[in-house]
């Protein structure tokens, strides 16, 4: 039975270092954890940009009038967001630079395919533009989630704080695309037929 009692107190003492060791490199640039965090924050910088570019497009291909300004709204807080990752990156002292994002690259070849294949003037269209937006949605919700709590583990708290209004701004959006979609969008898109 005394062993069973020290095995717990063994691995309780090995974590209590652990967290010990991570607070002594917390803000450290050599760790590969922080390597990690600062090309998780060139990824989404890439991203964001791409994003910024593609909202208007998809401003311009949608229909309903406050999809059109949920996307030119959208378009304001992203690049908020922009400057927002610059200030994150400054307070980790790493220049701001972004690394080619494979994710939201085809997210958006996905959005723009959606255009092409869609009618114009239709709701079935803006449908497909909710869709391909709520999947950019949700991979920055997912980035800029797990980034928040590496930068907490890391011990970088300006970078934390910032990265968590990010996030709750990303997760507004989602769920204003949402409620545009059930309230009418995906109702409208119901009547349509071919002609």
């Amino acid at each position: 039975m005394a062993q069973t009692k020290s095995a717990p107190k063994k691995k309780a003492a090995s974590n209590g270092r652990t967290a010990s060791n991570a607070n002594a490199n917390a803000g450290k640039g050599d760790t590969l954890l922080q390597e990690f965090f600062v090309d998780g924050l060139k990824d989404i910088y890439y991203a964001e940009k791409a994003i910024a570019k593609a909202l208007p497009k998809m401003k311009k291909a949608a229909t309903s009038e406050e999809l059109k300004a949920a996307f030119e709204d959208h378009l304001n807080v992203t690049k908020e967001q922009i400057t927002r990752l610059e200030e994150v990156f400054a307070s980790i002292e790493e220049t701001a630079k972004g690394k080619k994002c494979e994710a939201i690259e085809g997210i958006i070849k996905e959005g723009e395919s959606i255009i092409e294949d869609t009618d114009t003037g239709t709701a079935t269209r803006d449908v497909g533009l909710i869709m391909a937006a709520q999947k950019v949605e949700h991979y920055e919700i997912a980035t800029y989630g797990g980034l928040a709590q590496l930068a907490v583990t890391l011990g970088h708290t300006q970078a934390a704080e910032l990265l968590q209004a990010t996030l709750a701004e990303e997760k507004e959006t989602d769920v204003l695309l949402t409620g545009i979609a059930e309230n009418n969008v995906n109702y409208e898109a119901a009547e349509e037929t071919e002609d």
